[in-house]
């Protein structure tokens, strides 16, 4: 059993049930949105691309995949202190992005069933996806002698309510910087087998492919409903999405600097490579991608981590409520003053490029 003193201690809502993290901005979120747009979309524009694709679901390439192995038998209780804190951290925010992928899929594939059932099958079948990865974190959570409620999460998270095309732009970024980070990593620790803490990061190679393929189907839906992509507020959005998915990462990760590090990873270099594969991914269907070999952009994207740790002090005080609020406004204004300088930098030109062969 794990020292009192070195083990992490963690709120539960019954023995063995973790309490959900607390929601806030850089947290996984929970989506809906309006289904009958989403039931009434033409999809004739490509629908050969994406009929294509969800052959390929229905292939079911890793149905034999998420299977635990002896590897998992054994104590893991030498994960102690705060690599397990972090640890437990994160393997609790891949499982509630991967069941509120879950959610939203199923709930489109449920609802377009006899609208669009093209859509409606190749959001079943994403599903089914999500719903394996979700299952083998959080029995990789039991590990650790935890597990989450994920009934009790559908219930009493809130849920954010975009169109579809931001459904689009969002969930494609997601499913595409899932992909990055998951090979990253799975290529690190296959070249650095000494780091590999928990044998869960064996699976990310194939794990990653369902992730390629969810955001080729977003890609090929996006490139069907052409208003999405082709005019000037499409490369507004697409803007906004893109900084908001990135500085989300880089913030969330950063102030998890300890966790990569004992994966052997340097953070920082970790989020520039991320990041830059990803804008580049982006980039061949957004019509625009951000320049992030700006000077400016990760100085201030770090003058944000700043705000973070000094916001995250304010909170740990025992200054009275009413005072900390007033105290962290000014961090709050300054991130607000960088994230809008950051979305202000000139992108690139995605659009003129597509089609090409590089």
């Amino acid at each position: 059993m794990v020292d009192s003193l070195k083990k992490p201690g963690v709120e539960e809502m019954r023995a063995g049930t973790k309490v959900p993290a607390k929601e806030t901005l850089l947290t996984p979120r929970f989506y809906t949105t309006d289904f009958d747009e989403m039931a009434r979309m033409d999809l004739s524009v490509n629908e050969d691309e994406l009929r294509a694709i969800v052959q390929e679901f229905r292939a079911d390439y890793n149905r034999h995949h998420f299977v635990r192995d002896a590897q998992f038998e054994q104590s893991w209780d030498h994960i102690d202190g705060e690599t397990r804190k972090l640890f437990v951290e994160f393997l609790e925010r891949s499982c509630t992005a991967e069941f509120s992928g879950f959610l939203l899929y199923k709930e489109l594939g449920r609802r377009l069933k006899d609208k669009n059932p093209l859509l409606a099958e190749g959001f079943n079948l994403m599903s089914r996806d999500e719903a394996r990865h979700a299952g083998f974190l959080n029995k990789a959570l039991s590990d650790f002698n935890l597990s989450l409620d994920l009934g009790f999460l559908t219930k009493s998270r809130s849920y954010t309510f975009f169109k579809p095309k931001f459904i689009f732009y969002a969930t494609y970024l997601s499913e595409k910087i899932g992909y990055w980070r998951y090979i990253t990593i799975y290529r690190n620790l296959e070249a650095n087998p000494s780091h590999e803490i928990y044998p869960i990061f064996r699976w990310f190679e194939n794990w990653c492919q369902d992730e390629n393929r969810h955001g080729d189907f977003f890609d090929a839906v996006m490139r069907a409903q052409p208003q999405t992509l082709n005019d000037w507020r499409a490369r507004l959005w697409c803007r906004f999405f893109l900084l908001s998915v990135f500085a989300t990462m880089y913030l969330n990760d950063i102030q998890r600097n300890d966790f990569y590090e004992t994966l052997g990873l340097n953070t920082r270099e970790f989020e520039y490579e991320v990041i830059d594969k990803t804008n580049k991914t982006a980039g061949r269907v957004f019509p625009v991608m951000l320049n992030t070999d700006h000077p400016d952009f990760y100085k201030r994207l770090e003058v944000c981590v700043k705000n973070n740790e000094k916001l995250g002090e304010i909170a740990n005080s025992n200054t009275p409520k009413p005072l900390q609020f007033l105290q962290k406004l000014p961090y709050y204004a300054s991130s607000a003053w960088q994230i809008l300088r950051l979305y202000l930098i000139k992108p690139i030109d995605a659009a003129s490029n597509h089609g090409v062969v590089r």
